[in-house]
């Protein structure tokens, strides 16, 4: 099973990093993507990694999910962005796992994909999904086709629930289990 996990230039490091591992060790197979001009992308910690491809070179009919990390690159794009939404908008539409952290989910509420729905956010993000269902003392929340986790430290929770949904609980325990969780 394959996917898609945006890289942008001050993305959250463990988000993004550590949600890629743990669902590399579930057996997903995780394609890094970015829109930015360059593969090498500057993490909000100043790590240089490079993204596997451009998004426009990939076919998303060949993927099932896609995640949003967050970072401070999502208050800097966020109101201006037409391709991350479009991204989330494509799977949704398609009834493909979207899932997403932190502010991540800013992007999701701008799409109006969390209309009528339940989720969770870094605070203050919940101010771009006026018309969903803010939950925000949980650390991750699946909500049909949407998963959406509150911060860097619920990214084991996140995963869980993406493994979960794409894979079955028995494969998300035993993630967990692997781990030491």
């Amino acid at each position: 099973m394959k996917g898609l996990l945006v890289l942008s230039h001050n993305v959250e490091d463990g988000e993004a990093l550590t949600t890629r591992a743990l669902l590399r060790r579930a057996g997903l197979d995780v394609v890094t993507v970015t829109f930015e001009s360059t593969l090498e992308i500057k993490t909000a910690f100043g790590l240089l990694v490079k993204a596997d491809r451009f998004a426009h070179e990939v076919h998303l009919d060949e993927y099932e999910f896609v995640v949003v990390p967050g970072g401070r690159y999502v208050a800097d794009v966020v109101d201006k962005d037409i391709h991350i939404k479009e991204l989330v908008k494509y799977f949704d539409h398609n009834q493909k796992l979207v899932a997403a952290i932190c502010a991540g989910p800013r992007f999701l509420g701008q799409a109006g994909l969390l209309n009528g729905r339940s989720f969770t956010a870094y605070t203050g993000s919940e101010i771009d999904m006026p018309k969903g269902i803010y939950l925000p003392t949980l650390k991750a929340v699946r909500d049909k086709n949407i998963v959406t986790a509150r911060g860097a430290g619920a990214v084991y929770e996140f995963t869980y629930e993406i493994v979960n949904y794409l894979l079955g609980e028995e494969k998300a325990v035993a993630l967990l289990s692997s781990i030491l969780y």
